[in-house]
C-alpha cells in the first residue's frame, strides 16, 4: 500500500484543484539506499515538485516488483513532519535535545574552526564515525573520505555489521564471492542460515519459495522459529553461537558416508586432509548436546546435503556475531566444496556477493587514500566506540579523542554496550557533528546538527552485497528544506578548512562518472541498472579468487577452522552463566532495519513496543506472564520489556527485538544496554548475540 506524504511548510505542496493545472506525472529512476542484500530499483512518481509515491521498477529482474513494506513507505520517511530542515546548535545539555537554528555559514565555520584548531595540534584527535545509513558510493564515503584523508585524521574501522563473515569468506575464497541469487529457483535443497529473509531479504524469499513449489526442501538453521522458520520444511533450532560445532558434524557425516566429490576435492580444494580428523571427531551426539538439538535432526540434515542436488546454502550475517563467528563462517564455506556443489549453477553459497562488485568499484579514485600524503593515522573499531571516546591519551591509544564527526549513522542506538556509549558522547570536552535526516538519539548529544537529504533529494550510484547489479539513483525532488547531501556538505567544510585541491571541488555528477570501472555511465543512466559480468557458475572448474585458485582450508595466520564457543557460555564461563543463565540475541524486528525506520509512526505503531519474546518454560520458572513487563539484566546493565511468551525463542534463549532508538523506548533504553564490545575471532566485529542475561517480573 502506497502512503502519501504529509508536507511540511517548506516543501512545494500539490496545488488545489482548478488553481493550477497539474504538470504530468514523471518518473525517476532510483536505488534502495539501506543496508538490505536486496539493494532495489526503484521508481520514484512525481509531480509538480512532490515525490507522490515509491515503487519498485516493473523492470528489474532483481526487485521482482515489489518493495518491503518499510521502503514501500519511503515519501513517509522523506516527508516526515520531525525531518531535520535546517542546521542547528546545541542550546541545552548533552543529550537534552534542546537546540537553537543557526545558519549554514554558522554552522560551517563552527565546525571548520574547531577542526582546524584540533588538527594543528593532533589531528588524530578528529574521528569519523559512520556506517550504512546509506550504502551509496557518493553519499557514503566519498567526498567525505578526501576531507578525512586530507586532515589526517584517524581512520575508522567499519565493523559493525559483517566484518567477521567478511574476513572468513576471504580467508576461505578469496574474497566476498558466491552463488547469483537468481538461481536459487533452480536449487533442490536450500538451507537459510541465520537469516530471517522474509524480515531482510523478502526477494530471495521469492526465489525460495520458487524453488519450494518447484519441490525444493527448505531448512532453516535459527535460534528463533521465525516467519521464515515457519514456513520451511524442517527447522534446527540451534544454541547461538553454535553454528561451528554443527557444520563440523555434517562435515563429519558427509566424511563417513563418503559423500564428498573426491575429484573437486583434489583440484579446488586446498588443504582437506588437515581437517578431515577433525571433524570425523564431531559425530552428531557430541554437536546435538553443543547445539542443543537431537542428534537425529543433525543427520537428516547432513543425509539431505549429501544427497539432495543441486544444494545451496545462503547464509546471512546473525549466525556471525559471536566470538567464534569468523571460524564458523569458514567451517559453513567449506561444505559446499566438499561436496562439489559449486558444480551447478544453483549449488553452492552466497553470504556477501560485494566482491564482484569490488571489481567494479573506483573506490580510491572517489575516496583519494592519497591525500594521506605517507601519514599513518592510527585506527579505531567502530564496535568498541563506547570505551575509546572516555580513554585518556596513551602511548598505546594515541590521542584522546576530542571530535568526532558522525554521518551515516546513529552509534547511540546500534553500538554494543550503549551506556558506555552514551557516556562518551556525553563528555563536556568532546565536540561532535552530526549529519542527520531526524533527530536520533545520536543527534540529541552533538554540538552541531547539520540537516542531510535522503534518497529522494540527491544522485548515488549503488552496487549490491546481495546481488551483480549496479544501480544508479537520480534526485527526484529538489532538498527540502535547507538539507543539502553529504557530498555539498563535505565540500564546503573542505572550503572553509582552507583545501584547495582540485578533488575537492568535483560535484556530485564528476563523483558518480568516477564511481565505476568498466560501465557505460550513459548506459547506466538512461537504464537505471547494469549488469556485472559474473559467470552463472563462477565455480563450477574453481577459480576461486586465491593465490592458487582453490579453496582454502589452512589459511595462512588463522590456520585450520574450529568451533570457537562463545564468551559468555557454559563452556568458556560457567560462573557467568549460573548467574545469568539465559542467552539473549536481538534480530531486527520485522518492521525496523538497524535503526532506521524507528520513527517512523506507522510502523513503529505495527511494533508496538520493545519486546522480549521467552518460551513458556523459562517464563514459568521466573514467575513472568505473557504481557507483563519484565527486568532483562546483567553486569553491564538492565532494560524492561514487554514479555511475549511463546514458542519462538528456544529453551534457553531470550529474543530481544531491535533496534529501538533509546528515546523512543519506555525506559529510555534499548538491547544494546546489555551487550558487550569484545570482538570475534576474525574481522575485529562485535559479538552482539553473544550475551547472557537473566530475567525477573518487572
Amino acid at each position: 500500500m502506497d502512503v502519501q506524504p504529509s508536507f511540511p511548510a517548506s516543501s512545494p505542496a500539490l496545488s488545489p484543484a482548478g488553481t493550477e493545472a497539474a504538470s504530468p506525472v514523471r518518473h525517476v529512476h532510483g536505488a534502495c539506499p539501506h543496508d538490505c542484500p536486496d539493494t532495489c530499483a526503484l521508481r520514484v512518481s512525481v509531480q509538480n515538485g512532490v515525490a507522490l509515491r515509491v515503487q519498485a521498477d516493473p523492470e528489474h529482474e532483481r526487485t521482482l516488483g515489489a518493495l518491503c513494506t518499510k521502503v514501500s513507505r519511503y515519501t513517509e520517511r522523506t516527508y516526515h513532519p520531525e525531518r531535520l530542515l535546517y542546521p542547528m546548535k546545541r542550546v541545552g545539555p548533552k543529550g537534552s535535545g534542546q537546540f537553537q537554528r543557526i545558519s549554514w555559514d554558522e554552522a560551517l565555520d563552527t565546525v571548520a574552526a574547531r577542526l582546524k584548531e584540533i588538527a594543528v595540534r593532533e589531528p588524530q584527535a578528529i574521528l569519523p564515525y559512520s556506517y550504512a545509513g546509506t550504502m551509496g558510493l557518493l553519499q557514503g564515503e566519498a567526498m567525505a573520505a578526501r576531507v578525512f584523508h586530507k586532515l589526517g585524521a584517524s581512520l575508522l574501522e567499519r565493523t559493525i555489521c559483517a566484518s567477521a563473515g567478511g574476513a572468513a569468506l576471504a580467508a576461505t575464497y578469496g574474497g566476498k564471492v558466491g552463488m547469483q541469487v537468481q538461481f536459487f529457483p533452480e536449487s533442490k535443497l536450500i538451507l537459510i542460515w541465520g537469516s530471517n529473509p522474509i524480515t531482510s531479504s523478502v526477494h530471495f524469499w521469492t526465489l525460495a519459495q520458487q524453488a519450494k513449489r518447484a519441490g525444493a526442501k527448505l531448512w532453516c538453521i535459527d535460534p528463533r522459529r521465525t516467519d521464515s522458520a515457519d514456513k520451511c520444511h524442517r527447522h534446527l533450532a540451534l544454541r547461538p553461537g553454535t553454528d561451528g560445532a554443527l557444520a563440523l558434524a555434517l562435515m563429519g557425516e558427509l566424511i563417513r558416508q563418503d559423500a564428498l566429490d573426491h575429484d573437486y576435492i583434489r583440484r579446488h580444494v586446498s588443504g582437506f586432509e588437515k581437517i578431515r580428523e577433525q571433524a570425523l571427531a564431531w559425530t552428531p551426539e557430541r554437536a546435538a548436546e553443543v547445539c542443543g538439538v537431537e542428534a537425529g535432526l543433525i543427520r537428516e540434515l547432513a543425509h539431505d546435503y549429501a544427497t539432495v542436488k543441486p544444494a545451496a546454502i545462503r547464509l546471512n550475517y546473525g549466525m556471525q556475531r559471536v566470538r567464534g563467528g569468523g571460524n564458523a563462517v569458514r567451517l559453513i564455506a567449506l561444505l559446499p566444496c566438499l561436496t562439489g556443489a559449486w558444480r551447478h549453477r544453483a549449488g553452492g553459497l552466497l553470504l556477501s556477493a560485494s566482491g564482484w562488485a569490488a571489481q567494479a568499484r573506483n573506490d580510491a579514485a572517489l575516496q583519494r587514500p592519497d591525500l594521506l600524503a605517507g601519514r599513518r593515522p592510527r585506527v579505531i573499531n567502530m564496535s568498541t566506540i563506547g570505551q575509546d571516546l572516555l580513554r585518556e591519551a596513551s602511548p598505546d591509544f594515541g590521542p584522546k579523542v576530542e571530535a568526532v564527526v558522525v554521518y551515516n549513522s546513529n552509534p547511540l542506538a546500534v553500538a554494543p554496550q550503549s551506556a558506555q556509549v552514551a557516556a562518551g558522547f556525553q563528555r563536556e570536552d568532546l565536540f561532535t557533528v552530526v549529519l542527520e535526516q531526524f533527530m536520533t538519539d545520536t543527534a540529541d548529544h552533538a554540538d552541531i546538527v547539520l540537516p542531510a537529504t535522503t534518497q529522494l533529494e540527491h544522485l548515488d550510484v549503488h552496487t549490491s552485497y546481495g546481488h551483480t547489479d549496479v544501480l544508479l539513483n537520480e534526485p527526484a525532488i529538489a532538498p527540502l528544506g535547507e538539507a543539502r547531501p553529504n557530498t555539498e556538505i563535505f565540500r564546503a567544510l573542505a572550503a572553509r578548512l582552507g583545501f584547495d585541491e582540485p578533488c575537492f571541488k568535483d560535484d556530485d555528477e564528476m563523483l558518480a562518472r568516477m564511481a565505476l570501472k568498466n560501465i557505460d555511465f550513459d548506459a547506466l543512466r538512461a537504464r537505471g541498472w547494469a549488469r556485472l559480468p559474473v559467470p552463472d557458475a563462477p565455480f563450477a572448474e574453481g577459480g576461486f579468487p586465491t593465490a592458487d585458485g582453490k579453496a582454502v582450508v589452512d589459511a595462512p595466520g588463522l590456520g585450520v577452522p574450529d568451533f570457537v564457543p562463545n564468551y559468555e557460555s557454559v563452556q568458556a564461563s560457567p560462573e557467568l552463566a549460573a548467574r545469568y543463565p539465559l542467552a539473549m540475541i536481538s534480530p531486527p524486528a520485522r518492521h525496523f532495519l538497524n535503526s532506521t525506520f524507528v520513527n517512523v509512526k506507522s510502523l513503529r505503531d505495527v511494533e508496538g513496543e520493545p519486546a522480549l519474546e521467552i518460551t513458556p518454560d523459562d517464563a514459568m520458572a521466573r514467575g513472568v506472564v505473557d504481557g507483563s513487563l519484565v527486568r532483562v539484566f546483567n553486569d553491564r546493565g538492565e532494560i524492561t520489556l514487554r514479555a511475549r511468551v511463546s514458542t519462538r525463542a528456544r529453551a534457553g534463549v531470550v529474543v530481544g527485538l531491535g533496534l529501538w532508538w533509546r528515546k523512543l523506548a519506555p525506559d529510555g533504553r534499548n538491547v544494546n544496554e546489555l551487550t558487550h564490545q569484545r570482538l570475534t575471532d576474525m574481522g575485529n566485529a562485535p559479538s552482539f548475540y553473544d550475551c547472557l542475561v537473566e530475567v525477573r517480573p518487572a
